[in-house]
């Protein structure tokens, strides 16, 4: 695209039909019956006025001489060139003077450039043969200062009409147009709601043009972000944009909202701050309180601070405008409070078999969740301690618990008894040259034990009152062994027979001996009971053919000889 800078645009007569030409850096419009050819140039700068095109040196040229047509519309002279010569001859007598001079083409050039120079300027060639007048009118731009808004409103005011601001732009020629935006979106006049009303002014001195839009707007809530421009437009291009500009939107309050600033959930002890707030702007800054039905306001402040809360403080509280009690806002505030109290606590000592009330009692704001352990075991529930065992001793805690509150209570429960032995058994040890005894009770205090025959006490365990001891022996002879254990509240004792080794292999053979008569005894005694059993099916049948109940004498004999047999 081609950039008109400090040269000029040409308009040429064509009577025909519009067309446009770019000659030399001069662009030349041609408009249907017109005749004179028009140039544009810039405002302060240099003008060049074409004479023919440049096609103006015919053969036998004498002189080219230009000249202009006055404000009265008389015809005045500017300079005459002769072919013959170098310089021209200035003959204006006014202004043009000294910024009057031609080109090696024959163009008049006019330093400068000012309104002033808007007329038809005529240039005469003059040869041997012809005599032929080329007329040029002359236009003058200047582009316009950069937009300003000024005047600007210092709020706006919900729904009412209301002189945003003024856009300026200064000496332009032709004169400038202004276009005021929203958000980049051109704002139309409606005559109601947005109205828009320029005006322009030439400067007496220069005949510049300044453009001046004012615009009136009816804003609403939501062009409390919204930016203004204001662009202009002017034939020598591009636009012209403003700086943005905001406004604060002036709108009453609709709403009042009250809010409870403090850490949730609110314990007794805490301070409470409430929050007023209000959707009006500018927001309000005052307020009254409703503190559980007592008025309280607030000036130049939209909180209010309850220190130390207690139980009693949970309730409704309010905040309002100062003047519009209707227009408010309701907080429900609870504070959260858990007493609790367990029975019994601390140590408690109580005798094997006896019972156990354990009462928990708890107050709370909202459902406690209560957990139990026992030496940091969780139980599922809280024993029955209707008979106590001396597996029911050890630690319980209580933890008690809502949000944002816990209270751990605790007691630690002893359960004592007289000592008891449950178990006094013996076997060999693993290579088979040892007796261990091992004696079991039950007890609390833990029960010491004392054994009645010397050895080695290899272990010894108390869990939940039950004790184990052992003792290792080698008997040299038959013993018995007694075990004796005591504690604070009694003692109990036990005794034992062991064998030395010899003896006790003996009474193992004895043992063999008698369990083999035993065995054949048994064997005896199952045959006689079969053939006794045999002796009757056969009796029976004996029965039944006729033959006599007693049978055959050899019969009888073996049955006897076998019973003989069977008693030794």
């Amino acid at each position: 695209m081609h950039t008109l800078t400090h040269r000029q645009l040409r308009i040429h007569p064509l009577c025909l039909i519009p067309t446009c030409h770019l000659k030399q850096d001069v662009l030349v419009l041609y408009f249907p019956g017109s005749c004179v050819e028009t140039v544009i140039g810039l405002y302060g700068e240099t003008i060049e006025v074409p004479c023919n095109n440049g096609t103006n040196k015919p053969n036998g040229l004498i002189f080219t001489k230009w000249k202009y047509v006055k404000d009265d519309g008389s015809p005045g002279d500017l300079l005459v060139k002769q072919a013959q010569k170098d310089e021209a001859t200035v003959s204006a007598t006014d202004g043009y003077k000294s910024r009057v001079s031609i080109a090696a083409n024959s163009s008049l050039l006019i330093a400068r450039g000012s309104l002033a120079d808007q007329r038809v300027f005529t240039c005469m060639v003059v040869s041997l043969t012809n005599l032929e007048e080329y007329s040029v009118e002359v236009k003058v731009h200047k582009k316009p200062s950069a937009p300003v808004i000024k005047n600007n409103a210092k709020e706006l005011e919900n729904g009412k009409l209301t002189q945003l601001g003024e856009c300026v732009v200064e000496n332009a020629n032709p004169p400038a147009d202004l276009i005021w935006k929203k958000n980049n979106q051109p704002l139309v006049d409606d005559g109601k709601t947005i109205i828009i009303t320029s005006t322009i002014t030439k400067d007496k001195i220069t005949g510049l043009s300044s453009t001046s839009s004012r615009l009136q707007y009816t804003a609403r809530k939501e062009d409390v972000e919204s930016q203004f421009t204001c662009t202009a437009k002017h034939e020598m291009g591009p636009d012209q944009v403003s700086e943005p500009e905001t406004f604060p939107i002036h709108y009453p309050t609709e709403n009042v909202s009250l809010r409870v600033v403090s850490q949730s959930p609110i314990r007794e002890g805490d301070d409470v701050t409430l929050k007023c707030q209000a959707d009006g702007n500018p927001p309000p800054t005052s307020f009254n309180f409703n503190i559980k039905g007592k008025k309280v306001t607030v000036m130049d402040n939209d909180v209010y601070t309850l220190t130390g809360v207690t139980r009693a403080d949970t309730g409704i509280y309010k905040c309002s405008l100062l003047d519009n009690d209707v227009m408010e806002s309701t907080q429900f505030v609870t504070v959260s409070f858990l007493d609790v109290s367990l029975t019994p606590t601390g140590k408690v000592l109580k005798k094997l078999g006896e019972n156990l009330m354990v009462s928990l009692d708890k107050n709370a704001s909202s459902e406690a969740k209560v957990t139990w352990t026992k030496d940091n075991r969780k139980l599922d529930k809280l024993p029955n301690f209707s008979k106590l065992t001396y597996s029911d001793a050890g630690l319980y805690v209580c933890d008690v618990s809502i949000e944002g509150i816990k209270r751990s209570l605790s007691f630690e429960l002893t359960v004592e008894g007289t000592p008891k032995i449950t178990s006094l058994t013996k076997h060999r040890s693993n290579d088979g040259k040892h007796k261990v005894l091992t004696c079991e009770a039950e007890g609390s205090p833990k029960p010491d034990v004392q054994w009645s025959v010397n050895g080695t006490n290899d272990e010894m365990s108390y869990v939940n009152g039950k004790a184990t001891y052992k003792l290792t022996v080698v008997p040299s002879k038959n013993l018995t062994v007694s075990c004796l254990v005591t504690n604070k509240l009694g003692e109990d004792t036990k005794e034992i027979s062991v064998f030395s080794q010899k003896n006790e292999d003996g009474a193992e053979q004895a043992k063999v001996i008698v369990g083999i008569v035993v065995g054949l005894l048994v064997v005896a005694a199952l045959v006689g009971l079969t053939y006794w059993i045999y002796i009757k099916k056969t009796r029976q049948g004996s029965w039944k053919t006729g033959e006599k109940e007693a049978g055959t004498s050899e019969e009888s004999k073996k049955l006897e000889e076998n019973n003989h047999k069977a008693d030794v």
